[in-house]
C-alpha cells in the first residue's frame, strides 16, 4: 500500500481548503511515510481543509470524524440536489451511483464489489452480521470481551434469548502484549469449547488496543469458531487491506476515519460464507445470493453516501493509509513518551507499533471509577480547554481516552502533555 504515495502528487483544486485560492496540498515528493509524520508545515496545510473551533483542543476525535471542507460541501451540493430533485433522483439515477460507489469503497477495502453492502454505520453493519448470523443451535456459546464496543456486546447478547446461545465473556490482559493478548484468546477457546461465534475488535474503542486479527480468527477457526470482526476505528487509521485480516464477516465505518458524512459505513461477507447471514427481515429487495439484501434501511439521507467518493479521493490524496497511520501514531507517541515517565500514570496500550494507532487511553492509578475519570476529563478542560473522555468498560477500571485527528498539530499534543504532568500530580490517590 506504500506505492500509493508515488502515485498521488497533490490534492486536486476540488478539494482544497475554505479558500478556493489556496494552492494544492501536496504530499511532500518521495518522502517515506514517517517522513511525512513529522512535516508540520504539511500538516498545517492539513488542517487548513478543516473547520475546526479554536475554543478548544479537541482530543476526542474517536466519535466519529468531521468531514474536510471538500466533503463538506460535496454533502451541501448533495442536500440541494436531493431536496430540489426529491423522488426522481431516487427512482432514476441513485440505484446506478450508489453501485458505484459500492464498487469504489470495494476497491479501497481490497475485496470484490459483491463482497460488501453500504450501511448507514458501523454499528448497523455489525448488528446484521451479529443477528442474521445463523449457524448458532440451542447450547452453543458466544464469546467477546470487555474491550468490545457496548452496542455489539449488547447485540452478542441478544442471542441469548433469540438463539439460545450462552454467553462467554473474557478479559483483555492489562498491561496488553502481543503474546498475552493471543494466548487470552486461545485459552478462552480452550477452555470454552461450545463457543461457536467470536466478536473481535480489530482496534477497540475503549483503549485503542489493536489486536493481532488474523492470528486470532486463524486460531478460532481451527477450532470451527466464527469470527465476526469489528473494525470500524481501524478502517481509515490504520494502514491494511480487509483480505489482511483473513475475516469472513467485517463491519467497517465510513464516518470515523475516512472523513465521509456521518450516516457512513459498510459490511463486508466473503462470499462463500453470504448465506451464513440471514437476509434482514426476510428482505426480497435483492435476491438471497446478494449481499445487499443483508442490509435494507428504508428510505434514508443518501447525500451522505453520494459524497463517499470525494472522502476516499481526499483519503487517497493525503497519501492513503501509510502516511495516516504514520501521523497518528507520531502524535500519540509524543504525548505517550513523555507520559511514561510520570509517577502514577498508566498508558492501557503498549509500543509495540503493531498494537496501537491514533488512540490510547490513560489511568491515573488507584482512579478506576466513572467518578474519578469524568473528573479527570472535566479538570483538562476547564483548566487547560482540552476535550477528551472518559471510557468505562476495561475490567480493571475506567480510563480517559485521548484520540487526535488529522487536524492536530504537534502543539496541541505538547499542551496535553504539559496538562498531562499535572493531572499526574493533582489526582494522585
Amino acid at each position: 500500500m506504500l506505492a500509493s504515495l508515488g502515485a498521488v502528487a497533490a490534492i486536486p483544486a476540488a478539494a482544497r481548503g475554505a479558500s478556493e485560492e489556496s494552492p494544492p496540498l501536496a504530499v511532500p515528493a518521495g518522502a517515506r511515510p514517517e517522513e511525512v509524520a513529522r512535516d508540520e508545515g504539511f500538516w498545517r496545510a492539513v488542517a487548513r481543509q478543516y473547520r475546526v473551533s479554536r475554543e478548544f483542543v479537541n482530543l476526542e476525535n474517536g466519535y466519529y470524524g468531521i468531514m474536510p471542507e471538500v466533503v463538506r460541501r460535496a454533502n451541501a451540493r448533495n442536500v440541494e440536489r436531493l431536496n430540489s430533485l426529491n423522488s426522481y433522483l431516487l427512482r432514476t439515477t441513485y440505484k446506478a451511483e450508489a453501485e458505484e460507489i459500492r464498487r469504489r469503497t470495494a476497491a479501497v477495502a481490497g475485496v470484490p464489489t459483491e463482497e460488501i453492502a453500504l450501511t448507514r454505520c458501523g454499528t448497523e453493519a455489525l448488528q446484521n452480521l451479529i443477528g442474521g448470523y445463523n449457524r448458532l443451535r440451542p447450547g452453543d456459546d458466544v464469546m467477546y470481551a470487555d474491550l468490545d464496543y457496548y452496542s455489539m456486546q449488547y447485540a452478542m447478547n441478544w442471542l441469548k434469548d433469540r438463539r439460545g446461545a450462552g454467553i462467554v465473556r473474557i478479559a483483555v490482559p492489562e498491561p496488553a502484549t502481543r503474546q498475552a493478548v493471543l494466548e487470552t484468546y486461545a485459552e478462552a477457546l480452550r477452555a470454552h469449547p461450545r463457543v461457536r461465534l467470536l466478536l473481535l475488535s480489530h482496534m477497540n474503542n475503549r483503549t485503542g488496543l489493536v489486536t493481532p486479527v488474523r492470528e486470532i480468527v486463524a486460531a478460532a477457526r481451527e477450532r470451527d469458531v466464527d469470527v465476526i470482526v469489528d473494525a470500524a476505528h481501524s478502517w481509515g487509521q490504520l494502514d491494511f487491506a480487509l483480505p489482511d485480516l483473513g475475516a469472513d464477516f467485517v463491519g467497517l465505518s465510513l464516518h470515523k476515519w475516512m472523513g465521509a458524512p456521518l450516516g457512513t459505513g459498510f459490511l463486508h461477507i466473503r462470499r462463500s460464507r453470504l448465506a451464513d447471514i440471514d437476509p434482514v427481515f426476510a428482505d426480497e429487495t435483492y435476491p438471497v445470493t446478494d449481499i445487499r439484501s443483508r442490509v435494507h434501511s428504508g428510505t434514508m439521507d443518501v447525500a451522505p453516501v453520494l459524497s463517499v467518493p470525494t472522502a476516499l479521493d481526499f483519503h487517497r490524496a493525503l497519501g492513503g493509509g501509510p502516511v495516516k497511520q504514520a501521523r497518528l501514531r507520531y502524535l500519540r507517541d509524543r504525548w505517550v513518551r513523555a507520559a511514561r515517565d510520570l509517577p502514577g500514570l498508566e498508558v492501557l496500550t503498549p509500543d509495540e507499533p503493531a498494537m496501537y494507532g491514533g488512540i490510547t487511553s490513560f489511568r491515573v492509578t488507584g482512579r478506576t471509577s466513572e467518578a474519578d475519570n469524568t473528573a479527570i476529563a472535566r479538570y483538562l478542560f476547564d483548566e487547560y480547554k482540552i476535550f477528551t473522555v472518559r471510557r468505562g468498560g476495561p475490567v480493571k477500571g475506567d480510563c480517559v481516552r485521548v484520540t487526535p485527528a488529522l487536524f492536530t498539530g504537534r502543539d496541541d499534543i505538547d499542551r496535553f502533555s504539559a496538562a498531562l504532568r499535572d493531572v499526574s500530580r493533582r489526582f494522585r490517590p
